[in-house]
């Protein structure tokens, strides 16, 4: 009785979200920045974000943003412009997103842990006319910066953060730039909710990232989801935010729900478990955007009796597992997780509105789930050639359908937006965005009729390891980039206390290599690719079907996994915190099955 009556009282919170998501309670002119400037207007003197000890008021953020907006007008930055931001997370990533959507420009976050190839590919597939980018990440641009792959860059424009290193002469430094007029730019009251605002970068399985199209529209629409469904905020909240901004978690969620009501944030640079919970207490944040990997850090901290007497009281995100999820909840305090379900580009959302445990909620949108073979790597489908639904409490692939409403905004590149539309699955003509994720019905109880849902695991050529989307095509093209790899196959893999699953490649060696030279392809492997994207395990083949059961193998592969109780090839293995590769031996495979690896 204790669950309905729960459940029961969220109706008032949503019908008020159905309020304001319906399509005529959004004006036409609207945008984050002028968001921004609202609350400069409502709550001027409140707080806005806490940074490194550095705390600014809803009218100081907004004076700042508008100088940086003067600036880059000044440099000649206009409307649908595109300007890349590459910074970690502080108040000079806010206020420069706020100012070049204030100009009506469209800001292209990008993944601060990219360099070279994967750096120029994001910006020249965003055709980039101007490249924010902080001091931190001055080493990886200036790789770049004499790219000739990149003609369109008309300004690389230098953000200072600790001041150890000064302006490169081939940059602007846009502190320098920055005009000291303060007065919201007249160019804001004319954006409007259909123009692009955000290129967010996903790994598909493509190969290297693709740019999502994001409207003001569709900011807009996530945020309320957050600010009045998920964390149900207001101005007198903070937000305790350490995801990266380049993120839409962290930045639909989480500042975006602080640009709808006024909560103040307290923005960190990078997650630290250590520090969380003093920090939760002293600057008294009431909600925490979460990824499930961060959730079992915390759970590793040392535990404490009073863990739970702290003033956080709703946590929203994604990826918090059945396994932990009470765990999580009790020892900390919390009393409303409100997991989602979403993706940057898609078109389908689910958010666990009436605080049920174990799932990632329900939604309205058109959505179904349909059969598919794992092991084929396909979509099942009758003799008719349509799609079968998938049973209850069955995984199935969830497609989200394509109409007028919700439109698929696709990617900048045509052909990776049609590759992930899924045409004639009911009837002929019919398109569903494709979302590559398998999720499952679950019984949560009373819940108005409404169906719940349970993730299960992505599918195909994408998996998401330590909170990131890993392309297995574009790890395999670095793989197959070194001169002794004559094939690879890379596949995700499952490792016991973890969430997602750690890259493991297994290679096929060209006929004149009789060994692989570690050395040299662990320094290829760690200059290629980011932390996370690289693979955690190697399998040496002595052959590789590639022929029509190549989809078959690699099934198999990821079934056997790195235990050389099964596997007789050889394995190594790159240790947390280690560059380099070496041989994983019995014992070792034996603490990681045993979940004592470190990972």
């Amino acid at each position: 009785m204790s669950k309905l009556k729960e459940t029961l009282c969220q109706l008032p919170a949503i019908t008020s979200l159905a309020r304001a998501l319906r399509p005529r309670a959004m004006t036409t002119r609207d945008c984050l920045g002028g968001r921004v400037e609202a609350l400069a207007r409502r709550y001027p003197e409140r707080s806005a974000v806490i940074f490194e000890g550095r705390e600014l008021s809803w009218s100081e953020l907004n004076a700042e943003a508008n100088q940086v907006a003067h600036g880059l007008k000044r440099l000649g930055l206009t409307r649908g412009d595109c300007a890349a931001l590459i910074m970690e997370n502080r108040v000079e990533f806010l206020t420069s997103l706020i100012a070049v959507n204030k100009l009506g420009g469209i800001a292209a976050l990008i993944n601060t842990n990219l360099t070279g190839r994967a750096l120029t590919h994001c910006l020249q597939i965003t055709d980039a006319r101007w490249c924010l980018f902080g001091e931190e990440r001055l080493e990886a641009v200036a790789e770049i910066s004499n790219e000739t792959a990149l003609p369109d860059v008309m300004a690389w424009l230098y953000v200072r953060d600790s001041g150890t290193q000064q302006c490169p002469d081939w940059a602007t430094d846009l502190g320098a730039s920055a005009h000291e007029a303060t007065s919201n730019p007249p160019e804001t009251a004319e954006n409007t909710i259909a123009e692009h605002a955000l290129y967010i970068f996903t790994s598909g399985t493509t190969g290297l990232p693709k740019a999502a199209v994001m409207s003001n529209k569709r900011f807009i629409l996530s945020s309320l989801m957050s600010s009045l469904g998920g964390l149900r905020c207001d101005v007198n909240d903070r937000i305790y935010l350490c995801l990266p901004l380049y993120h839409g978690t962290a930045l639909f969620l989480g500042a975006g729900a602080a640009f709808n009501t006024g909560a103040s944030i307290f923005l960190r640079r990078k997650f630290s478990a250590s520090q969380f919970l003093e920090e939760v207490r002293e600057h008294e944040t009431t909600c925490f955007i979460y990824i499930g990997e961060i959730c079992r850090y915390l759970l590793a901290t040392p535990e404490h009796r009073d863990d739970y007497q702290n003033p956080l009281t709703t946590v929203m995100g994604n990826g918090l597992r059945p396994d932990i999820w009470h765990a999580f909840k009790e020892r900390f305090g919390i009393t409303r997780v409100s997991e989602f379900y979403g993706s940057s580009e898609g078109n389908v959302g689910f958010i666990n509105l009436l605080n049920k445990d174990c799932t990632v909620g329900t939604g309205s949108l058109p959505h179904t789930l349909v059969q598919y073979d794992i092991d084929a790597d396909e979509v099942v489908r009758d003799a008719r050639g349509r799609c079968v639904k998938a049973a209850p409490g069955q995984a199935g692939l969830l497609l989200g359908k394509i109409t007028a409403v919700t439109a698929f905004e696709g990617y900048t590149n045509a052909e990776a937006t049609e590759k992930k539309i899924l045409r004639d699955v009911y009837k002929p003509g019919d398109a569903w965005f494709n979302t590559g994720d398998l999720l499952k019905t679950v019984d949560v109880g009373f819940a108005f009729g409404l169906p719940h849902y349970q993730f299960v695991d992505r599918i195909g050529d994408t998996f998401r390891w330590k909170g990131e989307n890993v392309s297995t095509n574009e790890v395999g093209e670095v793989i197959n980039a070194h001169p002794q790899v004559h094939f690879c196959n890379v596949y995700g893999v499952e490792i016991p206390g973890t969430d997602g699953r750690a890259g493991m490649a297994a290679l096929l060696l060209t006929d004149d290599a009789r060994e692989l030279d570690i050395a040299d392809f662990s320094a290829h492997i760690c200059a290629q690719l980011p932390t996370y994207a690289r693979p955690q395990f190697l399998r040496i083949l002595p052959d590789m079907d590639t022929t029509g059961t190549f989809k078959m193998l690699k099934g198999d592969l990821r079934k056997q996994g790195f235990d050389p109780a099964v596997v007789s090839d050889p394995l190594l293995v790159m240790k947390p915190g280690s560059d380099h590769y070496e041989a994983l031996t019995e014992d070792f495979a034996a603490e990681i099955l045993a979940g004592r690896g470190g990972y």
